[in-house]
């Protein structure tokens, strides 16, 4: 039974992977599409994270900061307490600047690491937006190859078919006597409109000739 089940389950399998090789064959930019989409989410992730970083830098140098601080503070404040022979205040400043150097310390080693990690983080977020970067650019190419095959396959198929270009000759040839047949009438048109001026001219032109020759 088990095997059986193996069985099936391999061969839904072989079937899914079998159609989705035949989408990114039939769509390939659909696919890219859809990287692209998943890139800019990480790439977005990693911003996000950066930006944690450089929040946590600043928190651990803050905290750095102020333990740098009350440690010469502490240890300012024991000088004084044992010059003026105050034991006491002086063993509490004491611990005190111990405590806050011992801060100091790990805070500064802290803060190293953290920088460190900023700074890897900051080289792969880089690196991930070039790569988007030349995703993209890679999607406008192939866009533009699969726009010029279009448009080629179109232009063959008016061009290459004999039956398309026969329908087309047809329909040009058909255009031309439409248009020959308005410039008959518009010419036609024109004469019958003007004739009888013309008559009339060519008439006053004539005698004019006549009186001429007398």
């Amino acid at each position: 039974m088990t095997n059986l089940l193996t069985r099936i389950k391999d061969t839904i399998m072989a079937d899914l992977h079998a159609a989705v090789d035949q989408k990114e064959k039939q769509n390939p930019i659909s696919l890219l599409n859809q990287y692209l989409r998943q890139c800019e989410q990480e790439t977005e992730k990693v911003r996000k994270l950066v930006e944690r970083q450089y929040a946590l830098k600043d928190e651990f140098t803050r905290e750095y900061s102020q333990a740098v601080e009350l440690a010469e503070k502490r240890k300012y404040q024991a000088e004084i307490a044992s010059k003026a022979g105050e034991t006491e205040l002086y063993e509490f400043a004491a611990a005190e600047h111990q405590q806050y150097s011992s801060r100091v310390e790990r805070l500064g080693a802290s803060l190293e690491q953290v920088k460190g990690q900023l700074g890897e983080l900051e080289r792969k977020y880089e690196e991930m937006k070039h790569k988007l970067k030349d995703m993209q650019i890679r999607r406008l190419e192939l866009m533009g190859r699969e726009n010029v095959t279009r448009a080629n396959h179109r232009m063959n198929q008016v061009l290459d078919s004999n039956h398309t270009a026969g329908n087309a000759n047809a329909r040009f040839q058909e255009i031309d006597s439409y248009l020959d047949r308005l410039d008959h009438q518009a010419k036609s048109s024109y004469y019958r409109d003007t004739i009888d001026a013309k008559i009339a001219q060519l008439e006053k032109e004539l005698k004019l000739e006549e009186s001429k020759s007398i």
